[in-house]
């Protein structure tokens, strides 16, 4: 089997938006704030990233949580703002510190990448942990990373496989992936191939080349499910569609060499 998934160690270029959406959810018509808070809303959508910072940082000094996280945000990725990754992780902290999920996990990244803090893997799990407690997936997903490799933890592959399973229940990918690793390997679970085979299908048909490499081997080996070396072929060729990219280059030679084989 082909080893589990790198960490994730970017920010998502999704969080401004959903930073976003939450600061505006609690508008109330009439208010001052509340139509600087749609005047937010339009500067994000017409990607006017000064005046969305102009207008956040005066919430975020009035201690919004919220508008702390979405200026962390813009100064983490340079937006509106010249990037700066030490104003990053102070307004990540001031939300994280008030219990916002999306700035307990940026601030862990931050750490997991030494992205304006000292790199500290025992700061980024204990983050992690905080936003995974309250659900938050790619947390949940990284925390199950860290007990895997036993960074800033205790290696601990029954802590690693229950953090994958809240994730990949909620649908995240590479959870999903990893999750099927430890069945096949019988780390933290019971080895049980054909759970392997299933939570590698369902990361496959979300487009992940690793699960769809590992489906097809585990049906050319007719492990945890039916032999069908027709199938397995289809799998290794879907891996082979994929993009060419400097993540996928590995992935695709293992599956060049496998079609080659059934």
């Amino acid at each position: 089997m082909f080893p589990p998934r790198i960490f994730h160690k970017l920010l998502p270029n999704s969080a401004a938006l959903v930073l976003l959406l939450a600061f505006a959810a609690p508008v109330q018509a009439a208010s001052a704030d509340s139509r600087a808070a749609r005047q937010a809303v339009e500067a994000y959508k017409s990607g006017n990233y000064g005046q969305l910072f102009r207008l956040l940082r005066p919430f975020a000094e009035q201690g919004d949580a919220t508008a702390q996280t979405g200026l962390g945000a813009l100064y983490a990725e340079g937006r509106g703002v010249a990037r700066n990754d030490k104003q990053a992780a102070a307004w990540f902290r001031k939300a994280a510190e008030q219990g916002n999920a999306d700035a307990q996990y940026n601030l862990g990244v931050l750490y997991y990448g030494g992205r304006g803090v000292a790199r500290d893997d025992k700061q980024a799990a204990e983050w992690f942990r905080k936003a995974a407690e309250q659900g938050y997936t790619d947390a949940q997903y990284n925390l199950g990373v860290l007990y895997a490799e036993g960074r800033g933890v205790r290696q601990d592959y029954k802590q690693a496989a229950a953090w994958y399973r809240k994730a990949a229940e909620q649908g995240h990918i590479d959870a999903q992936s990893n999750l099927g690793v430890l069945y096949d390997n019988g780390q933290g679970v019971a080895r049980d191939y054909t759970q392997a085979a299933a939570w590698f299908r369902k990361a496959a048909e979300q487009g992940d080349a690793v699960a769809q490499y590992n489906l097809g081997a585990m049906y050319a080996e007719g492990r945890g499910i039916r032999q069908d070396l027709t199938q397995a072929a289809a799998w290794f060729r879907k891996v082979l569609a994929q993009p060419d990219t400097a993540d996928n280059a590995a992935i695709k030679a293992k599956a060049r060499a496998a079609l080659k084989a059934v």
